[in-house]
């Protein structure tokens, strides 16, 4: 009785760990390394190919078969994840191998262009396959967390058909049919991170300049951090309707503000290349009769291109 039971438990182990879907994980960089980990921990059968064949060993290690060659890895799978630097990095390891394509869905994750995923898109369904492209939102710890998030565009179906092994790696957010946007909403957050950092850095080099350390700084900075949701909940939909009323802020007051941004940082022996720049921005707001205005109108700006 006990000999059956571990023989059925066998059988059952096996046909669960056939149901799921095989897939190739092609560039072993850190983000890669957790996605083949990631894949690994929940009873997938990966291939692995990396350039540089070393970076395989650990993943080999857990289970994961190597390929000897980009051909090899492609023919292993119907689902391949690249997890390169770009799309540079992408063309180069597949264009000798653009045959193996064909039958084959490429879940790009590597960063670039819409314009580039759009074009990828298009270069892939030429040699049969399918793309979608995505965009990580998280860092190689983040991977194998479902609360964490990938942007994911392209055919629907496509993405519908490999959702659930998707999400194993993140929560997916699919935001349309065009393999452009993944890659847009991703610059988006990124646009907007690393401004946001830089700015972090500035503030830290200034008050460094003054004897206060980023560990003195840093419940001040959180504060002010964590303020901005509201701001951006407020100003949404007043920017959606065009509205930039000065009833709660005026752009002629933020220019004020930035310019003395600008002194204390020079004050301080600081580079103030960074709020110079903004200041630059709200002074061709004023010039273009904004000053009166809010200082979300500069999105006006912004559209404009410059001589």
């Amino acid at each position: 009785m006990l000999g059956f039971s571990l023989n059925r438990a066998f059988v059952l182990a096996k046909e669960i760990l056939m149901s799921k879907q095989a897939v190739t994980v092609i560039g072993l960089g850190p983000m890669g390394q957790a996605m083949a980990n990631a894949f690994l921990d929940n009873g997938h059968r990966v291939t692995v190919w990396n350039r540089t064949a070393s970076k395989a060993d650990e993943p080999v290690a857990r289970g994961a078969v190597r390929a000897a060659t980009i051909n090899e890895a492609l023919a292993a799978n119907e689902l391949v994840v690249l997890s390169l630097t770009d799309y540079d990095a992408m063309y180069a390891l597949l264009e000798p191998a653009a045959e193996a394509l064909s039958g084959r869905v490429l879940v790009n994750l590597s960063s670039d262009t819409p314009a580039r995923a759009r074009e990828a898109a298009t270069w892939v369904a030429g040699h049969g396959g399918r793309h979608l492209t995505g965009g990580v939102q998280v860092p190689p710890s983040g991977i194998g967390k479902p609360e964490s998030s990938t942007f994911y565009s392209g055919p629907e179906e496509v993405f519908d058909a490999h959702r659930a092994t998707l999400e194993v790696l993140t929560g997916t957010d699919y935001r349309g049919a065009d393999p452009g946007l993944a890659a847009l909403y991703y610059q988006l957050q990124m646009d907007m991170f690393w401004t946001t950092m830089l700015s972090y850095l500035h503030s830290l080099a200034v008050a460094d300049a003054h004897g206060i350390s980023a560990e003195e700084f840093l419940p001040y900075a959180t504060s002010t951090m964590s303020s901005i949701p509201g701001f951006l909940a407020f100003y949404a939909p007043r920017i959606d309707a065009g509205r930039h009323s000065g009833d709660v802020d005026r752009l002629a007051m933020g220019v004020a503000s930035v310019d003395h941004i600008v002194h204390t940082t020079t004050d301080a022996g600081i580079d103030a290349s960074l709020p110079t720049a903004i200041l630059e921005v709200f002074h061709r707001g004023v010039a273009d009769g904004h000053a009166d205005d809010s200082f979300t109108s500069l999105i006006e700006i912004f559209k404009k291109t410059t001589a």
